[in-house]
């Protein structure tokens, strides 16, 4: 089955979404974790944590209303609720190292089956770093990555990761456009499956062993 790829994040996003709770302090990283925050269920409010010194970050300005003071981490510009602070990088790190980060929305270029994560570098390209990604992952309280299944044909959910890790052993979850993947302590297990998806595809676009839930269900969005 092929999605589009935008509405294939908009999926991914819209599931994620569903894991926050009213309260959550929420750290979402750039690109597709980002637009988490678009789709928020009805009487869930969350605090959105920057590592490069905010939290209480508001939605994206309107055109003509930046600021260039206010900046999220990837550098796109943001906005400040009324509550909120900001806070020089030593305090960031303080806040996401001591466990006050409840949940990080992060991509992802591989997961494994053993709950490890790459996703800071591609060799032979220039790119920044890893970023806060090594703290929050091993910092926050849950970790879930939200990517799309396959890179250019490659699978991305392996057996063992062939890139330098970020963490190892942190991932929770993982939610793709085909489903929805946990770590039980035992291995990986798929909770839900995407609308139209086969488990044949599923299949055929994960390398990692995974076992199928008894209860496998539609995957909501």
């Amino acid at each position: 089955m092929s999605i589009d790829p935008d509405r294939a994040k908009e999926l991914i996003a819209r599931r994620v979404a569903k894991e926050l709770k009213d309260g959550d302090v929420v750290n979402l990283g750039i690109g597709l974790p980002t637009s988490v925050a678009n789709y928020l269920p009805d009487g869930v409010h969350i605090l959105l944590q920057s590592e490069n010194g905010m939290i209480g970050m508001g939605a994206n300005p309107p055109a003509g209303k930046e600021d260039p003071n206010v900046v999220d981490a990837g550098g796109g510009f943001s906005s400040i609720l009324p509550q909120g602070a900001f806070f020089d990088s030593a305090t960031s790190f303080g806040f996401i190292r001591g466990g006050h980060v409840d949940l990080c929305v992060l991509g992802a270029l591989q997961v494994d089956q053993e709950g490890n994560l790459a996703n800071w570098i591609i060799p032979g390209k220039m790119v920044p770093g890893m970023g806060g990604a090594m703290d929050l992952v091993t910092g926050s309280r849950r970790v879930i990555v939200a990517m799309l299944h396959s890179a250019k044909g490659q699978a991305k959910i392996l057996k063992k990761c062939t890139l330098p890790l970020t963490a190892k052993g942190e991932v929770d979850l993982i939610v793709t456009e085909l489903g929805v993947f946990k770590f039980d302590g035992k291995g990986l297990v798929m909770t839900e499956i995407g609308e139209g998806v086969s488990m044949d595809e599923v299949r055929v676009a994960t390398e990692a062993e995974f076992r199928v839930s008894p209860g496998l269900k539609k995957m909501e969005a």
